[in-house]
């Protein structure tokens, strides 16, 4: 079941009161696992369907629709979409590799512009 508005209206806000770009929508393929990897960006992120398992120094984290995660600049992590996959919304500050989400280059993954 996809997010209600409300939550997504409050994570925008909170997007722009930190500075953080207009966010894109990343649809992750079902059952998708990346091994350890960082980014050279801070995250903020609003789960919209599915399901993305995040963990960070051995802690795994379910984070399900409505809920919301981030991850620090270039911290080390793992994700693993669930069974159905995964849509998010997320924004990142500091972007420097986002030309290859915006081109499908990050296998499983694809970005769609934000649909608010």
């Amino acid at each position: 079941m996809p997010v209600k508005s409300t939550k997504q209206e409050i994570f925008l806000d909170a997007l722009k009161k930190e500075g953080f770009p207009e966010p894109i929508l990343v649809v992750g393929e079902r059952s998708v696992f990346l091994e350890k990897h960082s980014h050279p960006y801070a995250v903020r992120a609003l789960v919209i369907e599915g399901q993305i398992d995040i963990t960070i120094s051995g802690i795994k984290n379910t984070y399900l629709a409505g809920d919301t995660f981030e991850l620090l600049d270039r911290q080390p992590h793992s994700e693993n979409y669930g069974g159905k996959g995964v849509q998010y919304l997320t924004s990142r500050k500091g972007v420097l590799l986002q030309e290859k989400l915006d081109l499908g280059q990050i296998e499983g993954v694809e970005s769609q512009p934000s649909p608010t």
